[in-house]
Protein backbone atom coordinates (compact mmCIF):
# COMPACT_ATOMS: atom_id res chain seq x y z
CA UNK A 1 0.00 0.00 0.00
CA UNK A 2 1.07 3.64 -0.67
CA UNK A 3 1.39 6.27 1.34
CA UNK A 4 -0.35 9.19 0.59
CA UNK A 5 2.98 12.10 2.52
CA UNK A 6 1.01 15.14 2.64
CA UNK A 7 -2.40 13.70 3.92
CA UNK A 8 -1.09 14.45 7.54
CA UNK A 9 -0.59 17.84 6.97
CA UNK A 10 -4.08 18.39 5.10
CA UNK A 11 -5.21 16.91 8.29
CA UNK A 12 -3.92 19.34 10.35
CA UNK A 13 -5.14 21.76 8.24
CA UNK A 14 -8.25 20.45 8.54
CA UNK A 15 -8.73 20.16 12.23
CA UNK A 16 -7.40 23.42 12.85
CA UNK A 17 -10.34 24.86 10.07
CA UNK A 18 -12.91 22.83 12.18
CA UNK A 19 -12.21 23.94 15.77
CA UNK A 20 -12.37 27.61 14.14
CA UNK A 21 -15.59 26.77 12.43
CA UNK A 22 -17.27 26.31 15.73
CA UNK A 23 -15.55 28.97 17.52
CA UNK A 24 -13.58 26.82 19.79
CA UNK A 25 -10.16 28.11 22.15
CA UNK A 26 -8.27 25.24 21.85
CA UNK A 27 -8.77 25.25 25.44
CA UNK A 28 -12.21 23.96 25.12
CA UNK A 29 -11.25 21.71 22.19
CA UNK A 30 -8.95 19.66 24.68
CA UNK A 31 -11.97 20.12 27.34
CA UNK A 32 -14.47 18.31 24.66
CA UNK A 33 -11.84 15.60 23.92
CA UNK A 34 -9.80 14.61 26.88
CA UNK A 35 -6.44 15.68 23.93
CA UNK A 36 -4.57 17.73 25.82
CA UNK A 37 -3.79 21.54 24.90
CA UNK A 38 -0.53 21.26 23.83
CA UNK A 39 -0.94 18.15 21.95
CA UNK A 40 -3.80 20.05 19.87
CA UNK A 41 -1.34 22.87 19.11
CA UNK A 42 1.08 20.89 17.85
CA UNK A 43 -1.24 18.56 15.51
CA UNK A 44 -2.98 21.65 14.08
CA UNK A 45 0.52 23.06 13.36
CA UNK A 46 1.51 19.77 11.92
CA UNK A 47 4.26 19.61 14.29
CA UNK A 48 3.38 16.09 15.07
CA UNK A 49 1.08 12.99 13.27
CA UNK A 50 -1.83 11.98 14.61
CA UNK A 51 -3.04 8.78 16.08
CA UNK A 52 -6.10 6.89 15.66
CA UNK A 53 -6.68 7.19 19.19
CA UNK A 54 -6.34 10.85 19.21
CA UNK A 55 -8.64 11.01 15.86
CA UNK A 56 -10.62 9.36 17.52
CA UNK A 57 -11.42 11.81 20.51
CA UNK A 58 -11.91 15.10 18.15
CA UNK A 59 -13.73 13.02 15.64
CA UNK A 60 -16.40 12.20 18.73
CA UNK A 61 -15.62 16.02 19.53
CA UNK A 62 -16.62 17.11 16.30
CA UNK A 63 -19.57 14.21 15.71
CA UNK A 64 -18.10 12.61 12.77
CA UNK A 65 -16.03 9.68 11.72
CA UNK A 66 -12.87 9.82 10.86
CA UNK A 67 -13.63 8.67 7.04
CA UNK A 68 -15.66 12.08 6.89
CA UNK A 69 -12.74 13.95 8.72
CA UNK A 70 -10.52 12.26 5.74
CA UNK A 71 -12.67 13.15 3.14
CA UNK A 72 -12.95 16.75 3.96
CA UNK A 73 -8.71 16.97 3.89
CA UNK A 74 -8.88 14.68 0.67
CA UNK A 75 -9.26 16.27 -3.12
CA UNK A 76 -12.94 16.35 -4.39
CA UNK A 77 -15.04 13.15 -4.83
CA UNK A 78 -14.75 10.83 -7.39
CA UNK A 79 -17.12 7.94 -8.53
CA UNK A 80 -14.88 5.64 -9.23
CA UNK A 81 -11.04 5.76 -7.52
CA UNK A 82 -8.70 3.17 -9.08
CA UNK A 83 -6.72 1.01 -6.57
CA UNK A 84 -3.93 2.97 -6.52
CA UNK A 85 -5.16 6.18 -6.06
CA UNK A 86 -7.36 5.10 -3.06
CA UNK A 87 -6.11 7.66 0.28
CA UNK A 88 -4.26 5.57 2.63
CA UNK A 89 -3.97 6.74 5.71
CA UNK A 90 -1.10 5.17 8.73
CA UNK A 91 -1.29 5.62 12.61
CA UNK A 92 2.44 5.35 13.19
CA UNK A 93 2.23 4.72 16.82
CA UNK A 94 0.37 1.48 16.39
CA UNK A 95 0.57 0.55 12.83
CA UNK A 96 -3.11 0.74 12.18
CA UNK A 97 -3.29 1.36 8.61
CA UNK A 98 -6.76 2.32 6.57
CA UNK A 99 -7.29 2.67 2.87
CA UNK A 100 -10.62 4.63 1.95
CA UNK A 101 -11.90 1.95 -0.56
CA UNK A 102 -15.20 4.23 -1.30
CA UNK A 103 -13.98 7.57 -0.29
CA UNK A 104 -17.04 9.44 1.63
CA UNK A 105 -19.13 11.89 -0.64
CA UNK A 106 -21.56 14.19 1.02
CA UNK A 107 -24.26 13.40 -0.78
CA UNK A 108 -23.57 9.37 0.19
CA UNK A 109 -23.93 7.98 3.56
CA UNK A 110 -22.50 4.62 3.20
CA UNK A 111 -18.39 3.62 2.96
CA UNK A 112 -15.88 0.99 2.97
CA UNK A 113 -12.80 0.80 4.40
CA UNK A 114 -9.78 -1.94 4.28
CA UNK A 115 -7.83 -1.87 7.42
CA UNK A 116 -5.10 -3.90 8.87
CA UNK A 117 -3.79 -3.73 12.66
CA UNK A 118 -0.65 -5.83 13.00
CA UNK A 119 0.13 -8.29 15.28
CA UNK A 120 0.13 -7.41 19.27
CA UNK A 121 -1.97 -4.16 18.12
CA UNK A 122 -4.40 -2.98 20.77
CA UNK A 123 -6.40 0.28 19.80
CA UNK A 124 -9.19 1.99 22.07
CA UNK A 125 -11.74 4.47 21.18
CA UNK A 126 -13.88 5.99 24.18
CA UNK A 127 -16.80 6.78 22.18
CA UNK A 128 -18.12 6.47 18.42
CA UNK A 129 -17.72 9.17 16.46
CA UNK A 130 -21.84 9.22 16.04
CA UNK A 131 -23.68 7.09 18.25
CA UNK A 132 -25.78 4.78 16.52
CA UNK A 133 -23.14 4.49 13.14
CA UNK A 134 -23.42 1.40 11.82
CA UNK A 135 -20.73 -1.92 10.98
CA UNK A 136 -20.40 -4.38 9.31
CA UNK A 137 -16.63 -5.68 9.66
CA UNK A 138 -15.49 -8.51 7.41
CA UNK A 139 -12.23 -10.15 8.92
CA UNK A 140 -10.19 -10.95 5.71
CA UNK A 141 -6.98 -12.82 7.36
CA UNK A 142 -5.53 -12.99 10.76
CA UNK A 143 -7.45 -12.97 14.04
CA UNK A 144 -9.37 -10.07 15.44
CA UNK A 145 -11.23 -9.33 18.95
CA UNK A 146 -13.55 -6.51 19.01
CA UNK A 147 -14.90 -5.23 22.28
CA UNK A 148 -18.29 -3.34 22.28
CA UNK A 149 -19.73 -2.05 25.18
CA UNK A 150 -17.96 -4.32 27.40
CA UNK A 151 -19.37 -7.59 25.26
CA UNK A 152 -16.52 -9.35 23.49
CA UNK A 153 -16.45 -10.81 19.79
CA UNK A 154 -13.29 -13.42 18.88
CA UNK A 155 -13.25 -12.97 15.04
CA UNK A 156 -11.54 -15.69 12.16
CA UNK A 157 -11.07 -15.10 8.92
CA UNK A 158 -14.64 -14.77 6.68
CA UNK A 159 -16.51 -14.10 10.33
CA UNK A 160 -18.54 -11.03 9.74
CA UNK A 161 -20.00 -8.84 12.96
CA UNK A 162 -22.75 -6.18 11.84
CA UNK A 163 -23.25 -3.66 15.18
CA UNK A 164 -24.34 -0.59 15.84
CA UNK A 165 -21.62 1.35 18.00
CA UNK A 166 -23.20 3.50 20.84
CA UNK A 167 -20.30 3.62 23.39
CA UNK A 168 -16.98 2.61 23.67
CA UNK A 169 -14.82 -0.46 21.54
CA UNK A 170 -11.56 -1.62 20.96
CA UNK A 171 -9.44 -3.63 18.70
CA UNK A 172 -7.08 -6.33 19.25
CA UNK A 173 -4.49 -8.42 17.92
CA UNK A 174 -2.68 -11.41 19.17
CA UNK A 175 0.73 -10.95 19.45
CA UNK A 176 1.20 -13.48 16.79
CA UNK A 177 -1.30 -12.99 14.27
CA UNK A 178 -1.84 -9.14 12.01
CA UNK A 179 -5.59 -8.90 11.04
CA UNK A 180 -6.90 -7.81 7.68
CA UNK A 181 -10.62 -6.72 7.61
CA UNK A 182 -12.94 -4.77 5.25
CA UNK A 183 -15.42 -2.13 7.27
CA UNK A 184 -18.71 -1.27 5.90
CA UNK A 185 -19.87 1.90 7.45
CA UNK A 186 -23.67 3.48 7.14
Amino acid sequence: MDFCSDLDDRIASRLKALRQERGWSLDELAQRSGVSRATLSRLEKGEVGSTTAILGRLCSAYGMTLSRLMLMAEDTFQPLVPHEKQPIWQDAESGFLRRSLSPPSQALAGEVLECRLEPGTDIFYEAPPRPGLEHHLVLLEGALQLELDGASHDLRPGDCLRYRLFGSSSFHTPPESAARYLLFMV
